[in-house]
């Protein structure tokens, strides 16, 4: 054997060693979450009985609940109910099968509560038949009238009542659909529920959450979730649906190819098992089906204690964190109704550190500051009479400067009205434009749209709600507005209310607006640069939203355009709490496509879009005008300096 054939081996076990020893240090170093989890699982058992009911509603169907009770619960020793509704299973069913985790946090369990699951009605092994987003009945008439709000009372009767040991008070939380069921338990709320946390409820799947925003379908959200999630279930199971595959990581050119238009999906992959698909292309705009489903407007009188958690960055429920605590703070006046909004994706202030999405980075563990400083103590002084907590009406973060801020009430009673122009040139201007070009165009073509991120995914991502918008920038199908560098921090608190005049050579079209900030060139890279991210001019993605402008009259009546006739585009985007910093610049971007993140529009009028063939589907010339006649801009509220 040559010295260089030796040189070589003695190179590869060199580096086999090095590689097994680094994996070895990596295992010590780095926390085993498997092990975490079955450690704690081992804890609940030693420390929480299990049992397992099936709870008689008042129409007598049963629904299938776990109950986990601390062993040392007793005649001197009680506990509140902690009780969790869901559509998602309560696994693992067993009374001898044990969750790995109990309540929001493990400080709950660490504390003691009474944790009770439950499968909402028609899911898994309760009885009856699910409904989406079942409907609120404001006058029930007979046993038969159930919703969601007098299954969760019935409930809470029957526990208060039958499990041993519990103090007589009972709070509900849940995330997502959850969320929905922790809303609902509130409206007509058991006397015993003393305490709810909806956290990102979904509150409205026409204007804002979920499937649709401002009545464009989120698509690969609706497509994926209901494959699986919508599967019949004709007896109680304890199955999931089968999921879906895409045969591809692609999920632009999966959607694009296979999915649009989106007559194809119900033939090529539906096969009319998914009852929610068949409804929704049924239901196309703001209907009584919609309007009953949207929650906000039941959520009046509200006598537990609310806590309303959502993040700003949720792709799925944002909209829904906002109006339900809006709706129930403006209808509730004697109520204890409190909002928290942190840097979050969805559900992130349950899970993780919450100290970055994507590329961005918050300064701090901002979801264990929540659980510990914010969601324990709620409850714990509701349920178990510890001190006040003293928490604000609004405790929301703001990003940009990554501080927590407390207000009296959400928007900030010290922010002004305030709108920044779209104007000639490519400028952002608080000024209304005096002269100068008309307007700009762009052409916008629904066989080549703007991809709505540069990751390869089949999915709705959580870190697009952060994402450089460079890529987007240098289409020439996306026009980009923005300020010169910022003398002073400038920080918007609320809404965005963007108003366009836009006109279309098409009949029909959609807009996305996204509001974005632009770090200096010499924006120092994050520490260690682990994905090779330059920050310098990076364009960080504050919110985005499109508006499908067929709706411009209203949601329950949409209208054709007027080809090349200028025409008023204006909607409300989710808010923000955001800090551009000085030294940072403003940008806007207004495209027509953000795909596959929402579906295409054919830019042609057809009465139902679900139903659109693909011979229906056109370029458009699309113009936005800048000119004193007709000045786009978007309506802001800024805080004072």
């Amino acid at each position: 054997m040559n010295s260089q054939c030796v040189r070589t081996q003695w190179h590869r076990l060199f580096v086999l060693l090095w590689l097994c020893t680094f994996a070895i240090f990596a295992q010590a170093q780095a926390p085993d979450k498997k092990s975490a989890e079955d450690s704690m699982a081992e804890w609940i058992k030693a420390n929480y009985t299990k049992f397992e009911y099936r709870v008689p509603m008042r129409d007598g169907v049963h629904l299938f609940t776990s109950v986990y009770v601390p062993k040392d619960a007793g005649e001197q020793h009680t506990y509140p109910i902690l009780f969790d509704r869901t559509p998602y299973t309560v696994a693992p069913y067993g009374s001898d099968q044990y969750r790995n985790a109990l309540g929001p946090s493990e400080l709950f369990a660490r504390s003691k509560y009474i944790f009770v699951y439950q499968d909402v009605r028609g899911k898994f092994l309760s009885e009856g038949s699910f409904e989406d987003m079942r409907p609120y009945i404001a006058e029930k008439k007979s046993a038969k009238d159930v919703d969601e709000s007098s299954d969760t009372y019935d409930s809470i009767d029957w526990m208060v009542k039958n499990i041993h040991f519990n103090n007589g008070r009972v709070g509900v939380w849940g995330i997502s659909y959850p969320g929905f069921y922790s809303g609902m338990a509130a409206i007509d709320a058991h006397p015993a529920l003393k305490a709810v946390s909806p956290q990102a409820p979904i509150a409205d799947w026409f204007i804002g959450d979920d499937f649709h925003h401002n009545g464009a379908l989120y698509l690969p959200h609706m497509f994926n979730f209901m494959y699986t999630f919508g599967q019949p279930r004709p007896e109680p199971t304890t199955k999931w649906g089968e999921r879906l595959d895409h045969e591809t990581p692609d999920g632009y050119n999966f959607f694009l190819n296979n999915v649009e238009p989106l007559s194809n999906v119900d033939a090529k992959y539906y096969h009319n098992k998914i009852a929610w698909w068949d409804e929704i292309i049924q239901h196309p705009n703001y209907d009584q089906f919609w309007k009953a489903r949207s929650t906000p407007q039941f959520l009046k009188n509200i006598k537990p204690a609310m806590l309303t958690v959502g993040g700003w960055f949720d792709a799925e429920d944002l909209w829904g964190a906002l109006h339900t605590y809006q709706a129930a703070n403006s209808h509730s006046p004697d109520g204890d109704v409190k909002l928290v909004m942190g840097p979050w994706f969805h559900g992130g202030w349950a899970r993780g550190d919450g100290d970055h999405l994507g590329n961005v980075w918050f300064a701090g563990k901002q979801s264990i500051f929540y659980r510990e400083k914010i969601e324990f103590p709620f409850f714990e002084h509701h349920l178990k009479g510890t001190p006040d907590p003293q928490l604000p009406e609004a405790y929301v973060f703001e990003t940009g400067t990554n501080e927590w801020k407390r207000y009296d009430a959400w928007p900030p009673k010290a922010a002004k009205p305030a709108a920044f122009y779209l104007a000639p040139g490519g400028q952002l201007s608080l000024a209304a434009p005096a002269s100068g070009a008309e307007f700009d165009e762009y052409i916008s073509d629904p066989s080549k749209p703007v991809p709505f991120t540069t990751a390869t995914e089949t999915g709705m991502t959580r870190e697009h709600m952060t994402d450089d918008q460079r890529q987007a920038s240098r289409r020439t199908d996306v026009l980009v507005y923005q300020t010169a560098p910022l003398a002073d921090d400038v920080t918007i608190a609320g809404p965005l209310k963007p108003e366009l005049f836009v006109s279309t050579s098409g009949t029909d079209s959609d807009f996305v607006v996204k509001l974005i900030d632009v770090y200096p060139d010499n924006f120092p890279d994050n520490e260690g640069n682990p994905k090779d991210v330059h920050l310098g001019a990076y364009e960080q993605l504050v919110r985005g939203e499109l508006f499908r402008a067929r709706f411009r009259a209203g949601y329950e009546k949409p209208e054709p355009f007027e080809p090349n006739k200028v025409t008023r585009v204006a909607y409300e985007m989710p808010d923000i709490n955001h800090t551009f910093r000085r030294g940072h610049r403003i940008m806007v971007q207004v495209q027509s496509t953000w795909f596959p993140l929402v579906d295409l529009n054919p830019q042609k009028f057809v009465p139902n879009i679900y139903n659109a063939k693909a011979s229906d589907f056109q370029k458009a010339t699309e113009r936005v005008y800048h000119s004193p006649a007709h000045p786009s801009h978007i309506n802001v509220l800024l805080m004072p300096n």
